[in-house]
């Protein structure tokens, strides 16, 4: 328990010194999950250990009349041959998986958002919508900058939902359309597909530096460049 808390800690510590849209961030961010799985995980058997040994006075008194009867059927299920603890850790794991899907998501925008407002966008001006002309696309973030209103929509990885976006382009009165990824899975057909609609690419900056064709094609940047400047240059 103790060296998952201290793992948990020390990724903490390292966030603060990454590019919050670096793939080193992502990582980082991504795996202190499993270090709440593993908490999980080491409390379950803690928990379960107790119970079959019939220990039930560690928790309030209600608490402690409902644990009780979990105990005396976790001592049945024993006898029979079945690990509660087992049956347990099957719905434990699920629910845990679910989380870090979603969380890895909402950590993500999280960040994107952190990067807008620093470069000087009032958070109460960024607002998530649906297209008004294609209500089927939600644009994780909507603001305007000057006389122009941006449109962004922001995944960790693409799939196939770059597709949604494209065909939104064609329908959308939004003066600028952006798709910022870490880009693991951005091919050079996809950001040719992307960008032949002239969606806008914003991809981690050590993707964008290893693949050569995302350097040559314009309309694709690093995340580096995730700035003031950039965006008010973009036509």
């Amino acid at each position: 328990m103790q060296e998952a808390k201290l793992t948990d800690v020390i990724g903490i510590s390292d966030l603060e010194k990454l590019d919050p849209l670096s793939l080193k961030y992502d990582k980082v961010s991504v795996y202190r999950p499993y270090a709440t799985r593993v908490n999980g995980a080491l409390l379950a058997l803690l928990f379960f250990s107790q119970i079959e040994a019939g220990k039930t006075n560690f928790m309030s008194e209600d608490t402690h009349n409902f644990i009780k009867k979990l105990s005396e059927f976790a001592i049945k299920l024993k006898k029979n041959g079945v690990e509660p603890n087992q049956i347990f850790m099957l719905m434990f794991s699920e629910s845990v998986n679910q989380s870090i899907i979603s969380d890895s998501g909402t950590d993500y925008e999280d960040r994107i958002l952190s990067v807008l407002t620093k470069m000087g966008i009032p958070e109460e001006k960024i607002t998530k919508i649906h297209d008004k002309d294609d209500a089927s696309t939600e644009f994780d973030f909507f603001f305007e900058l000057g006389k122009k209103t941006f449109g962004i929509g922001a995944k960790r990885t693409l799939r196939e939902r770059y597709k949604q976006f494209i065909k939104t382009a064609q329908m959308s009165r939004i003066d600028i359309m952006i798709e910022i990824t870490l880009g693991l899975d951005l091919n050079e057909e996809k950001a040719k597909s992307i960008r032949n609609h002239n969606v806008y690419i914003f991809v981690a900056d050590e993707v964008y530096n290893a693949r050569e064709f995302l350097k040559k094609m314009k309309g694709v940047y690093s995340v580096k460049e995730l700035n003031l400047s950039t965006l008010k240059n973009l036509k």
